[in-house]
């Protein structure tokens, strides 16, 4: 387990255009550390997802720096964070994000051929066989199960060689079963390829698979737990959601 950061989030504020104007965070401060698998919890409306959504650049926070592998991506604009985005990060979403028009192969190289870069085949026949989709290379998502389609995602994620994998409620729309397995992929992610994870969830029991859970409330960081398990992490939430 390392504890270089991967991921700075500093004093980070995130207020949505309205009536009176949704503050999603009020001057978050969190690092994530390289080799780490950190879950993210919160009662609904918590600021989780946006939190989520402003570590992995995919918005902008209103002021607040963030910081990937090092490099400030906060002031970045496009194309360049796009680029930053392609060259360090993977990400898994509950809702797969697949192209039902290629083939899982042709799926999991997307993101290399996207940024332009020559596909590393080898590494994707291996990702592809540790997740257990040797030999679906040729289906469509529409012909697989929801488990193995967030296979393809996460075989795509680490296709990449990403320093972190950012996974919004991964396993939500999964079986307990196949959730478990999908959790034990990115255990493995984390273990093995020395991957970070950062993965927003509302489960304790899918929290419990990681190092170290995060609460927010009300847009800021509440608490934080180490060596969680699915009993801690609850009583936590129930602690978190009273206040």
């Amino acid at each position: 387990m390392g504890n270089t950061a991967v991921v700075e989030v500093v004093e980070v504020t995130k207020t949505y255009p309205g009536g009176a104007g949704i503050r999603a965070l009020a001057g978050v401060s969190v690092a994530f550390a390289a080799g780490t698998f950190n879950a993210v919890m919160g009662p609904s409306g918590s600021g989780k997802s946006t939190l989520l959504h402003c570590a992995a650049g995919l918005d902008t926070p209103d002021s607040g720096r963030v910081l990937l592998a090092g490099q400030e991506i906060s002031e970045l604009r496009e194309p360049r964070l796009t680029e930053a985005r392609r060259q360090r990060v993977g990400f898994v979403f509950q809702s797969y994000n697949l192209l039902d028009s290629l083939s899982v192969w042709h799926n999991v190289l997307l993101p290399q051929r996207l940024a332009g870069v020559r596909p590393d085949l080898n590494r994707a026949r291996e990702v592809m066989r540790r997740v257990g989709l040797a030999g679906r290379e040729n289906d469509r998502p529409a012909q697989l199960s929801g488990g193995q389609r967030q296979r393809v995602a996460l075989a795509r994620a680490l296709a990449t060689r990403p320093e972190v994998i950012f996974a919004d409620e991964p396993t939500g729309a999964l079986d307990l079963s196949t959730g478990r397995e999908v959790l034990g992929l990115l255990r493995e992610a984390v273990d093995s390829f020395g991957t970070t994870v950062v993965m927003v969830t509302h489960d304790p029991a899918a929290a419990a698979w990681a190092d170290r859970v995060v609460f927010l409330a009300d847009g800021r960081i509440v608490t934080e737990l180490a060596d969680p398990t699915a009993e801690k992490v609850a009583a936590e939430m129930m602690s978190v959601s009273a206040r």
